[in-house]
């Protein structure tokens, strides 16, 4: 009965905005470092390190979030759905990390018009997102979520496509084995931050519709 008449916190929807404010800054550095590749190693390896740089801002926001939702006795949104959206945003810029450092380790030195597509929808699904998730404080905006979580669904499905398309021509007309091996781990990567990003759009769209 108290609880009712306590203030919800508010601050979990300023920290979903920065998170996702961040991931957006790591798709365009993402997109950054690839291009560069073919002609711009030096500013490819400066991308990169901005990545890194900005991923380790977005955890620190993860952190807080965790920490606030443990110690506020009335939230907005269902304690769960508070975790699993901060956990599943912060997941999106670690893979963006990890297809970063994957393209250092394996020292690829040539971005394939394959790689850049990805990137391009990369950006083009987190910028819905983040749209997305700035709209979540007002459940009157559901109809927009929802609409813009569509968007991400197809998207997503735009890379599922991009990503049997550029295996089929990576075993058709690749011959070095090796190059082969280094770019499938690379498409993968990049194909699975959007399979993340689908994921946020479904734990959005299932807060909408709980909340509505």
């Amino acid at each position: 009965m108290l609880g009712r008449f306590m203030p919800q916190e508010g601050r979990f929807f300023d920290l979903f905005n920065a998170h996702s404010r961040e991931i957006v800054l790591g798709a365009e550095a993402l997109a950054a470092m690839l291009g560069a590749l073919n002609d711009a190693p030096d500013e490819a390896e400066k991308q990169a390190r901005i990545i890194d740089v900005v991923e380790d801002r977005a955890d620190k926001i993860t952190h807080e979030t965790v920490a606030l939702l443990h110690s506020t006795f009335i939230t907005p949104l269902d304690r769960d759905e508070i975790h699993q959206l901060i956990t599943r945003l912060d997941d999106v810029l670690d893979t963006i990390q990890e297809a970063a450092r994957t393209v250092n380790v394996y020292d690829i030195r040539r971005a394939t018009p394959e790689s850049l597509r990805f990137a391009e929808i990369i950006l083009a699904i987190v910028q819905r997102m983040q749209h997305a998730v700035s709209l979540l404080s007002n459940m009157d905006n559901g109809p927009v979520i929802l609409s813009t979580c569509r968007e991400i669904g197809t998207l997503e499905n735009d890379a599922d496509t991009v990503l049997r398309d550029a295996i089929s021509k990576l075993f058709r007309e690749e011959p070095d084995v090796r190059e082969l091996i280094k770019l499938k781990a690379i498409y993968d990567l990049l194909e699975t931050v959007t399979d993340i990003c689908d994921d946020v759009g479904n734990i959005l769209e299932a807060i909408v519709l709980e909340n509505s």
